[in-house]
């Protein structure tokens, strides 16, 4: 009797696995996607080379180029949701979209809400400092003084790092870098703090109105974000990254966007 019933709960607990498994692909977003035929990405177009508008008004970068190489790979459309950054997290946990794709550094603080894939790239925080500063801020720690004015954006990781490691400084945040960095061209700051490819082609394109200490003084990973609860999702996303590293078409992206300058005209 005990070896029947024991049996009877084996199927039983298989029965409900499978259940449960059954579940949870159906409401998993990639499922949702390809019921849909449409792949909804959330993103701020305004961080080079990652997403930004070009002369035409159309959202390109490295992440539209992942976006869409992986929408084919999926045989659906791909939608790209301009979402301001502050609302990104918010749109994704209400359903407004499948995923962020939009150089998001993964941190502890967003892990509680979301998940994420495996780093696709790495980057750190740099400065754009004033060249009236030349001889005399060498890196970050010669920043950390209440004599200084730093700008950033708010709710970035640089504004984060920026009150960790520099503390002492007068910050000033702005909603979008491009406002930020300005304001040290126009004299209203002495150094702003954000993500090193944003700095070196910022600093690029203003020569001698900035200049670029262009030593990251931190780690920050950047991953895609899903809801929780969709292992399904993150398993292919996961995949899907791998894939593209291993057959070459990550590093022709990344050369595309940067190793090149080709796209610079485009954006100007």
């Amino acid at each position: 009797m005990k070896k029947m019933i024991a049996a009877a709960a084996v199927i039983f607990a298989a029965g409900t696995g499978s259940a449960s498994a059954t579940d949870l692909w159906e409401q998993s977003a990639l499922n949702q996607v390809l019921q849909r035929g449409e792949l909804q990405v959330c993103l701020e177009a305004g961080y080079m080379p990652f997403d930004m508008r070009n002369k035409k008004g159309d959202i390109v970068g490295f992440d539209v180029d992942i976006a869409k190489t992986m929408a084919k790979a999926m045989d659906v459309k791909l939608d790209l949701r301009n979402t301001a950054w502050d609302g990104i997290i918010p749109a994704l946990l209400t359903g407004k979209c499948d995923l962020i794709i939009s150089g998001m550094t993964i941190n502890p603080e967003r892990n509680l809400k979301v998940n994420f894939t495996d780093p696709y790239i790495v980057v750190g925080q740099t400065i754009l400092l004033s060249p009236a500063l030349k001889d005399k801020v060498k890196s970050y720690k010669d920043l950390n003084d209440e004599k200084y004015r730093i700008t950033t954006k708010l709710g970035a990781t640089s504004d984060y790092a920026t009150k960790k490691y520099m503390s002492k400084a007068k910050l000033n945040l702005f909603e979008t870098e491009s406002e930020a960095a300005l304001e040290v061209i126009n004299g209203n700051a002495d150094a702003f703090i954000y993500d090193l490819p944003y700095n070196a082609i910022y600093s690029s394109q203003n020569v001698g109105k900035v200049i670029h200490l262009d030593q990251s003084f931190t780690y920050e990973p950047l991953g895609m974000a899903v809801r929780k609860g969709d292992p399904d999702f993150l398993n292919f996303l996961n995949n899907y990254l791998a894939q593209i590293k291993g057959d070459g078409t990550y590093d022709k992206l990344y050369n595309k966007w940067f190793v090149s300058d080709a796209w610079i005209k485009t954006v100007q």
